[in-house]
């Protein structure tokens, strides 16, 4: 079986975790008896500098004509000047809609061994498994108008929050569906209170929780919602929100883990074709220092595996070795504990590899 990935590494770190994820899925490839075919191309800041936009018409074919897109992340100081006309996130922008991605799957799971990483206590840790249903493709980063203007008062800005129906309805649908396959409970994060999308959103959450009555379901104020992941978070299995209300709190929520350095990312559409990126940012201040953690864009590749290119077997070896990895120690900076053998990139990347080597020479493909 062969597939065809668009790689799109970015800036900062994004071409180091990237190409360490390459090099892990190589191993795995030429074990499970499929081929990879990875493509390369610009996107973000990298592709302003060379050719003045985010995302080229050429990059947008390559990732419409691939089975998966593997993304590092884009941005950077270097391109952060608020009056600009072209910016590095809108690559990512046009990915999500041209590709018709509209749901991100965030999960937030707490590695055993990684419990003394966080800030909070470990009773509050124990046991977490969540994730979070982001929606992509609307609210107030889609939005019209979105503009800065001057007005009688001076400097003035507005963004619009815009919701459709049948937007909100398909996030929730894909919320229950995957909460069936989980405890069976569902979340959705909303301002009701305050927001007429929200009530909107709320709306249609009620319809569309009737036709999963075998499902548990709640509403929850985002801003109680923020204080509840940190409070309660193994309460929580599958949390549906909005677009910027689920960027927030996937962050807040990287932080059970003890680092956006750990979680993975999956943004899907109707069919089999998803965009795979680590939560985190380019980390200008780290990239190029062999500081960066590859291990949430190692798991993302793995829910690459799983659910674009039906390689569950291969998803769960990659899993399986970043659990190992740990296990034994290994720590790069942003998660470093007393006693733990500080690695870098590339050796984290090549530790990795080496236990998938070994996994797969104990247990050979049948």
């Amino acid at each position: 079986m062969a597939y065809k990935i668009a790689v799109f590494a970015g800036d900062g770190i994004g071409p180091e975790v990237v190409g360490e994820t390459i090099a892990a899925l190589q191993v795995v490839e030429r074990t499970f008896g499929f081929t990879l075919a990875f493509e390369h191309a610009l996107a973000g800041g990298c592709s302003i500098d060379a050719h003045g936009v985010a995302l080229t018409d050429s990059a947008l074919r390559l990732a419409k004509e691939s089975d998966a897109v593997l993304l590092g992340a884009v941005g950077g100081p270097k391109w952060d000047d608020p009056k600009a006309g072209v910016r590095p996130e809108q690559a990512i922008l046009a990915l999500r809609k041209e590709l018709g991605l509209f749901a991100n799957l965030r999960p937030v799971q707490v590695n055993r061994h990684l419990v003394n990483s966080s800030t909070i206590k470990p009773e509050v840790l124990d046991g977490v498994d969540l994730v979070v249903v982001r929606e992509l493709t609307g609210g107030v980063y889609y939005g019209r108008p979105s503009e800065r203007r001057v007005g009688a008062a001076g400097r003035e800005a507005v963004d619009t929050i815009f919701y459709t129906e049948g937007e909100v309805a398909r996030l929730l649908r894909t919320s229950f569906e995957l909460a069936r396959k989980r405890r069976k409970k569902v979340t959705s994060v909303d301002k009701a209170n305050i927001m007429a999308t929200s009530r909107l959103w709320r709306e249609v959450a009620h319809e569309v929780a009737k036709e999963y009555p075998d499902v548990q379901y709640e509403d929850v104020l985002v801003d109680a919602m923020s204080m509840h992941l940190i409070r309660r978070p193994r309460d929580f299995d599958v949390i549906a929100a909005e677009n910027m209300f689920g960027d927030i709190l996937t962050d807040e929520a990287s932080m059970l883990a003890g680092s956006m350095g750990l979680l993975p990312s999956a943004s899907l559409g109707e069919g089999t074709r998803g965009l795979y990126e680590p939560i985190h940012g380019t980390a200008p201040d780290i990239a190029g220092q062999d500081k960066a953690n590859p291990l949430a864009t190692l798991l993302s590749a793995a829910l690459m595996l799983r659910l674009s290119l039906g390689q569950e077997q291969a998803a769960h070896a990659i899993e399986q070795a970043v659990d190992a990895v740990l296990a034994d120690g290994y720590r790069t900076p942003d998660i470093a504990q007393p006693g733990c053998r500080l690695v870098g990139c590339r050796e984290m990347g090549r530790l990795v590899r080496e236990r998938l080597e070994k996994q797969m020479n104990d247990c050979p493909s049948s």
